[in-house]
């Protein structure tokens, strides 16, 4: 597999996988100490990078991800991101999770006002895998 970091600072970085065509965010344990206003920063900037690469699939590796859910703000991601990734094509979103979340293994839905569905996943390979499925 051919990946390119198209971006990295502190909370974790941006790869792009030529090979299957998806864009990711890797998480760091750092996001422990993560304010709320840098999680939305951060996610303007993946925003940036779908719009940027085009890419229409995209997958979230949280598995190190240690921001307490109280300092994310769904609200804001509706109204301010999810709408860029609707406009762009988004085809399918999948997140990599830490064993045990609930959500795993919940079939794929639209989440709020997506276009496209989300899915969750323990296993990196399996969200690649489903991201990767022909759309039917």
């Amino acid at each position: 597999m051919i990946e390119t970091v198209l971006f990295e600072d502190l909370w974790g970085k941006i790869v792009e996988n030529s090979d299957d065509g998806v864009l990711e965010i890797r998480w760091h344990d750092s996001t422990a100490d993560m304010a709320a206003s840098e999680f939305n920063a951060w996610l303007a900037e993946f925003a940036n990078f779908v719009e940027a690469t085009g890419r229409t699939l995209a997958l979230i590796d949280a598995t190190n991800f240690r921001l307490p859910p109280a300092c994310m703000d769904g609200g804001w991601r509706d109204e301010h991101i999810t709408p860029r990734y609707n406009a762009m094509g988004m085809q399918r979103f999948a997140f990599v999770m830490p064993s045990g979340t609930p959500r795993i293994g919940e079939p794929p839905a639209r989440e709020g006002p997506a276009s496209f569905p989300t899915a969750y996943f323990e296993d990196r390979a399996d969200a690649v895998a489903w991201l990767r499925e022909p759309a039917g």
